[in-house]
């Protein structure tokens, strides 16, 4: 991609963001001037929509993300999806009990209406989100699995997320996509064909935007897809070896405000 990118598409955590979950003042600013200058940004993540709001008091100004690995398209101009992929309840079912035959010991937990609540099962180790009115254990697995959902998580325990991926993707083979954005163990279920790539492929479209003029940032295994399709593909420095195997360059650490660096050399943005 010789010409300038025509959209930039950016993961948030470990690539936006630095390891506090913090925005640098630099990022925000190279972000708000490229989107201003006429390059729409687009945020790609697997957070849900709930997660957002801490990500949005850091920018000049909102920006529309894809959200949950792909499965919802978000405007916070408007506060509306534009776009929704869930694993409806019949499909959550089957994915479950594969999984629970594959791995005894699992947990799941669903992100509902969008991703804006989360259920789970009353073992589910809950970790950082702490929105108590959004979310709420269940009494029985039926009730876990009786409204369509944009995400399934399951955890078993302490796991290495590589191997455990493999086993999840391995048992639903066909029937669902499983990825992994962290190194906690958490496995990340979507419906089979949605991934970040079909997210960022549908709004690339909307704008009338060839894959050719995407420029993207990643940094874990749930990346890949949309590194795969976007025209360059970026890993930050710090990223899974999965990431930096396919990707077109590597640019500096989240730490380190790669994304920001790397944006300011394209764009000839200080």
């Amino acid at each position: 991609m010789e010409d300038p990118p025509r959209l930039v598409a950016s993961d948030i955590d470990g690539t936006l963001l630095r390891d506090d979950r913090t925005l640098s003042p630099r990022t925000a600013a190279v972000l708000a001037r490229i989107n201003a200058a006429g390059t729409p940004v687009v945020l790609v993540t697997g957070r849900p929509i709930r997660w957002l709001q801490m990500v949005y008091e850091q920018l000049a100004e909102p920006l529309p993300a894809i959200c949950a690995n792909g499965a919802v398209v978000y405007d916070p101009v408007t506060d509306q999806v534009l776009r929704a992929d869930p694993l409806a309840p019949e499909l959550l079912a089957e994915v479950a009990r594969r999984l629970r035959a594959e791995v005894p010991e699992v947990s799941f937990a669903v992100e509902i209406v969008d991703s804006r609540q989360m259920r789970h099962e009353a073992h589910y180790p809950l970790r950082w989100d702490a929105d108590l009115d959004a979310i709420r254990a269940v009494e029985s697995p039926e009730e876990l699995l009786a409204a369509p959902a944009v995400k399934l998580l399951a955890r078993a325990g302490e796991q290495d997320p590589d191997v455990f991926v493999r086993v999840v993707a391995g048992a639903l083979e066909g029937l669902a996509e499983a990825t992994h954005s962290s190194y906690s163990g958490l496995i990340e279920i979507s419906a089979a064909g949605v991934t970040k790539a079909a997210g960022l492929a549908w709004y690339a479209e909307r704008l009338g935007i060839d894959e050719r003029d995407v420029l993207a940032f990643g940094d874990m295994p749930n990346d890949v897809p949309m590194l795969a399709w976007a025209g360059r593909a970026v890993a930050v420095a710090n990223a899974h070896p999965a990431v930096r195997e396919i990707a077109h360059e590597v640019t500096g650490p989240n730490t380190e405000d790669g994304v920001a660096a790397y944006l300011e050399k394209v764009f000839g943005v200080d």
